[in-house]
């Protein structure tokens, strides 16, 4: 299978990925450069000039008893070379522990090592974890509420999102961020400049809310590059304890290159360090950091 070949199956999927998950939040395209990106490369026959790769989120809502449903998400992310490599895939839901999500990503993983490499298997995916994820929840945290009703994701979980933007210049954009991070009692921090970067963290609901303001304002490219979901036994004292960061605040480094806009990324590593999340700093930029 040629480079062409393989973006034009990654194409084909997302095609009838979205006609399999049609609702509004279904399935979600975080990284929109990357798709035209994908489809340029196809229309003009050639791979290059193509640097970002597909990632999108499937988002639904399972059976986990006779009487109660829960959201599953699966973070996908599709390499350039899939389907001839194992697309990365990430599948989370606040009633699973650590150990839980851990095992089931890792059965899910195997199960598509042994079943589908060298073909497309999102859907595969999607239907192992339909017929799997409930069986990967402990009986005594599994909710239930009302029957036929639907579990969403709830606030005893600590959700901490790291976004990656191409460029944060804008004053609008920046002065958004900060009040709704501190309307969403938001902690964290926003990195102004090229590349921007922002961290936000706090009740589930609240920072997923945060994305939705943040996705939708005109963008070159954003992403959520690294998510982490991290339950507490819903009481805000446990909450706290949680938290890398006490604020919300802009930091802006030492500055540099021809329109100062470059921010000192030593600083911003020295910075994450002291909050103990220096490892982040090769998830945003894909560089040790020093």
């Amino acid at each position: 299978m040629t480079e062409i070949d393989q973006a034009e199956a990654q194409l084909s999927e997302l095609d009838l990925l979205a006609s399999m998950f049609p609702g509004e939040n279904e399935l979600i395209m975080n990284d929109q450069l990357a798709l035209a990106e994908l489809k340029e490369c196809i229309e003009k026959r050639t791979m290059e000039g193509r640097s970002s790769k597909v990632y999108f989120t499937i988002s639904m809502n399972l059976d986990v008893s006779e009487e109660a449903m829960v959201m599953f998400s699966l973070a996908c992310i599709l390499p350039f070379k899939y389907p001839a490599v194992l697309p990365e895939i990430t599948v989370r839901s606040e009633f699973l522990s650590r150990s839980e999500q851990a095992q089931l990503n890792t059965d899910l993983t195997a199960y598509l090592q042994k079943n589908c490499l060298g073909d497309v298997c999102i859907l595969n995916a999607t239907e192992w974890v339909r017929e799997h994820a409930s069986g990967y929840i402990s009986k005594d945290v599994t909710p239930s509420p009302a029957p036929g009703s639907i579990v969403q994701p709830g606030d005893h979980v600590l959700t901490r999102l790291w976004i990656y933007s191409h460029h944060i210049y804008n004053k609008y954009k920046r002065k958004n961020i900060l009040e709704w991070a501190k309307e969403l009692s938001l902690s964290g921090f926003s990195m102004p400049g090229k590349p921007g970067v922002a961290c936000v963290e706090g009740p589930q609901s609240a920072c997923e809310e945060f994305w939705s303001r943040l996705r939708k304002l005109n963008w070159k490219r954003i992403l959520i590059r690294h998510r982490e979901d991290i339950p507490f036994d819903g009481t805000s004292e446990d909450m706290e304890r949680q938290r890398k960061f006490s604020v919300f605040e802009e930091k802006v480094f030492s500055v540099n290159g021809a329109r100062g806009n470059h921010m000192d990324f030593g600083q911003l590593y020295q910075f994450l360090n002291a909050n103990k999340c220096g490892n982040v700093f090769q998830m945003l930029f894909g560089v040790e950091g020093q």
